[in-house]
């Protein structure tokens, strides 16, 4: 058996390449398996622009140091194993390779699942190491597997992100500003926010995308990113950059005499980023989604802070995949052609934001 893989050059992310490797026999604890089902968004473009910054590169090494694989969220079944307690046919959610298979090695298992113990992930956020069992996963539902893989670890941030915000008092702001807003993890954001009393969600976007953002219903008041001088200089704002755009986060500290937070979680304007160095205003900080799930965990256990997820999350994909008003269709599309070419298209920020792409390279 042949494992193939897509991976990108990292200091210039626009260029892929294709990497065909015999698989080699398993050592003893070690699983091998299908990766069947996958989703490619922004949050994966992200990953690839902040690979270095925030080790995404490290979790499936390429054994080329000019060269990474970017990590995707789906769903695997094993197909090979030499672990007593994973067996073969087993299904997994969890964080893949951009590839046709991966191999793991479990540790702590348990009867929800497990995590990977392979050495060069020792240092690495357990929470992407977390590999769950679909049998006994509170998030899984059958049939919906595709809308599993596009949004749950977006709307698993944007939750983290409205907490987080909540958790600080939304540092004395009322107008919280998000960049992007057409974007899954943004809009997962606004559904969160737009639950909370007495706060303004504006969502800054590209003029082709005003339409949509107003048509999801849960921004206030939707913005182009021209339009910022509808907006008094004077008001008191946070703002949520999933974009990474160094020339809007430029102008946005620039006008806003009041802001409060600058909050920096996505890298999609990957042709526009720059440093945060000299900006008038808060310093801007990286928003770490497992930091949050760390404090949470100790404030209020594991097992309250995942009800919590999942009863947000059943809302949440309820109106996000409604059938009279959907705010996303799955595109499903097979072979490497498909997924080089939808990453070229992400790449260059002219995805359809009401289409989300799953893919299987098997």
């Amino acid at each position: 058996m042949t494992t193939t893989t897509l991976q990108v050059r990292k200091n210039q992310i626009a260029q892929t390449r294709w990497q065909a490797v015999a698989d080699v026999p398993l050592a003893q604890g070690q699983i091998r398996v299908e990766v069947e089902l996958f989703a490619l968004t922004a949050n994966n473009i992200t990953y690839a622009a902040m690979g270095d910054a925030m080790r995404y590169w490290d979790f499936y090494p390429s054994g080329d140091a000019e060269w990474g694989i970017i990590p995707v969220w789906g769903f695997a079944t094993v197909i090979e194993s030499l672990h007593g307690e994973v067996p073969v046919g087993e299904r997994l959610y969890g964080y893949w390779p951009t590839s046709n298979r991966a191999v793991l090695q479990p540790d702590r298992v348990t009867p929800l699942g497990f995590s990977d113990a392979a050495p060069h992930r020792a240092e690495l956020h357990a929470v992407y190491n977390q590999y769950v069992r679909t049998t006994t996963d509170a998030f899984h539902t059958s049939g919906t597997e595709s809308t599993q893989a596009l949004l749950r670890p977006l709307f698993v941030t944007s939750w983290l992100i409205d907490d987080f915000l909540d958790d600080n008092a939304f540092f004395g702001a009322s107008t919280l500003l998000l960049s992007s807003a057409s974007s899954k993890t943004a809009y997962g954001t606004a559904f969160q926010l737009a639950q909370r009393k007495g706060i303004q969600i504006v969502g800054l976007t590209s003029d082709g995308n005003k339409d949509f953002c107003k048509s999801l219903g849960c921004y206030s008041q939707v913005l182009g990113y021209g339009e910022l001088d509808q907006l008094a200089a004077d008001t008191p704002c946070v703002y949520l950059d999933f974009a990474g755009n160094g020339q809007l986060r430029t102008q946005i500290h620039e006008h806003f005499a009041q802001l409060k937070y600058s909050c920096a979680i996505g890298a999609t304007h990957v042709e526009s980023l720059r440093g945060a160095k000299g900006l008038p205003g808060p310093t801007p900080t990286m928003f770490f989604a497992p930091a949050q799930v760390k404090k949470r965990n100790k404030d209020w256990g594991a097992a309250e802070l995942g009800q919590r997820m999942v009863t947000a999350w059943q809302a949440f994909t309820a109106k996000a995949t409604d059938p009279a008003q959907p705010w996303m269709t799955v595109e499903h599309q097979s072979g490497q052609a498909a997924l080089e070419k939808a990453y070229t298209r992400m790449l260059s920020g002219r995805s359809d934001p009401a289409v989300g792409q799953t893919f299987s390279l098997t």
